[in-house]
């Protein structure tokens, strides 16, 4: 496979200083003496630091004047080439991080955090040390600001998308009866790569019966004649994540797997005509849905339409039925209809798609149809 390029004048996103100004305009609201940031995606859309800190403490202390990056020292240069606005403090393995918090922090009595991360254990430091009174949950505030995309965050998407196109056509093209699942998906891995990405999530490929899993795992079960075949899968570009699913058939497909495709396909293609700002996320379920249920194989369809793509391959909106989120210009998310019929198999069609203000665009567009691939 040929690496795709991608020139950008604008690879780090210089909407960053601004999403900590709105974090902060936040917090002058809530008359929060100051906030600390702890899932490492957030950090990441704040900053622009991207590390895993596995089961070491990294937190974002944001005050009024200044913001501080507390994290280990293993990771200190990895935050440096991001240069970030932000400033480092870092700490060796052996030593108290929560003295770099106290430190920085110390007398905040109304404090911010993401109730969703934090433990209780790390709550009771917090309370000892700092004496910290009330805790506010930020979280559903810096859900907010991820929702919509900046340019730079779109075109990163939109990149992400053609390698993940690319890398659906050249498996679709040597796909074959006789490879095993987990084959598939370490070339589905390897396409990727090859193509300058990394896999977004961990790659679903299900045939036969094990199809109608939605989230199943892939095996070492053969792709076998008359086997539906599901591949869902994504690429990731700095760190902007892709999401798509296709479904092909070994041999000839039976006029029921064109049926329960083409079905799919018209579900896809409805929720998608609805998609626009103004709209809500349970519009656009629910023209998928109406699609699949009039066929008479709603209870068939039981997951939502679709979820938000960005720094994760699963964040805001969710796309759940009778869901009121209004549509804004710049959200992106999946919308994945699907059918799945245990003993027989399931069929899923996914793209990812970019909300405007007259419709969306698609950032995938590998083909849909129900490709048939050879015996052996």
């Amino acid at each position: 496979m040929v690496r795709i390029r991608f020139e950008s004048s604008a690879l780090t996103d210089a909407k960053t200083a601004t999403r900590l100004d709105e974090l902060r305009a936040w917090m002058a609201s809530h008359d929060l003496d100051a906030a600390l940031v702890t899932r490492p995606v957030s950090i990441a859309y704040l900053t622009g630091v991207r590390v895993d800190p596995h089961e070491r403490l990294m937190a974002l202390a944001v005050e009024r004047g200044r913001a501080t990056l507390i994290l280990p020292a293993i990771e200190r240069e990895n935050a440096e080439r991001a240069k970030t606005d932000a400033d480092i403090a870092s700490w060796r393995d052996g030593e108290d991080p929560y003295l770099l918090v106290h430190d920085v922090l110390e007398g905040s009595v109304r404090l911010g955090v993401e109730k969703e991360h934090m433990t209780l254990a790390v709550a009771d430091v917090l309370r000892e040390r700092l004496h910290t009174r009330e805790m506010f949950d930020m979280a559903p505030e810096i859900r907010r600001l991820r929702r919509t995309k900046s340019p730079v965050e779109l075109e990163k998407l939109a990149h992400a998308a053609a390698i993940t196109d690319a890398a659906t056509e050249e498996i679709l093209s040597r796909l074959h009866g006789g490879q095993t699942e987990l084959e598939v998906a370490l070339a589905i891995g390897a396409s990727i790569a090859a193509a300058g990405g990394t896999p977004a999530f961990e790659t679903i490929v299900l045939s036969g019966a094990n199809s109608a899993l939605p989230h199943g795992r892939p095996s070492g079960q053969r792709l076998r004649e008359g086997d539906l075949v599901l591949l869902d899968f994504g690429a990731a570009y700095d760190g902007y994540c892709a999401d798509t699913t296709r479904v092909a058939v070994v041999g000839g497909p039976t006029a029921r797997q064109r049926e329960i495709h083409g079905l799919v396909l018209a579900a896809h293609d409805a929720a998608i005509e609805v998609v626009r700002a103004g709209a809500t996320t349970g519009d656009v379920d629910s023209a998928a849905r109406k699609v699949i249920e009039a066929a008479g194989l709603g209870d068939r369809f039981f997951h939502r339409t679709g979820h938000g793509l960005g720094l994760e391959a699963h964040e805001d909106p969710s796309l759940d039925p009778g869901s009121k989120t209004v549509l804004e210009v710049g959200m992106v998310f999946t919308v994945e209809p699907g059918i799945y019929i245990p003993g027989w198999g399931g069929v899923r069609i996914e793209d990812d798609v970019v909300v405007e203000a007259g419709g969306c665009r698609l950032l995938t567009k590998a083909d849909r149809s129900l490709r048939a691939v050879p015996l052996s």
